[in-house]
């Protein structure tokens, strides 16, 4: 498992038992804040997947299209607040780890996803 530190998380790239590549953010107390939705079989993929929710260490071409991504919020059946986000073709590419009680948690969750607010 590779650890990559972000500003003040951070970013583990690993290997899954089908030896597909995943990621995970983690936050300075430890708490996964963010994750790859999917396993990669090309680490690069992973890679671009991991900047396009923040990963600041990105070597390849961070694409325009991302921008286009659309963030949807909700209620979960228990009532807690999530996020998943779509690219333009309707893939998920993105969710919440957790559920949240406020959806203001929820948001801020999202920010440090990539989401701009809007």
């Amino acid at each position: 498992m590779a650890e990559v530190k972000g500003a003040n998380d951070k970013w583990e790239f690993y290997e899954d038992k089908r030896g597909e590549w995943r990621w995970r953010r983690k936050a300075t107390n430890g708490n996964i804040v963010g994750s790859s939705c999917e396993g990669y079989k090309d680490k690069k993929d992973c890679e671009a997947n991991a900047a396009r929710h923040g990963w600041a260490d990105f070597k390849g071409e961070v694409k325009d299209s991302w921008k286009k991504d659309k963030w949807e919020f909700y209620e979960d059946k228990r009532g807690e607040w999530r996020w998943r986000r779509k690219a333009v073709n309707g893939e998920i590419v993105g969710s919440s780890t957790e559920g949240y009680n406020k959806k203001t948690d929820c948001e801020e969750n999202a920010k440090r996803n990539g989401w701009n607010g809007k």
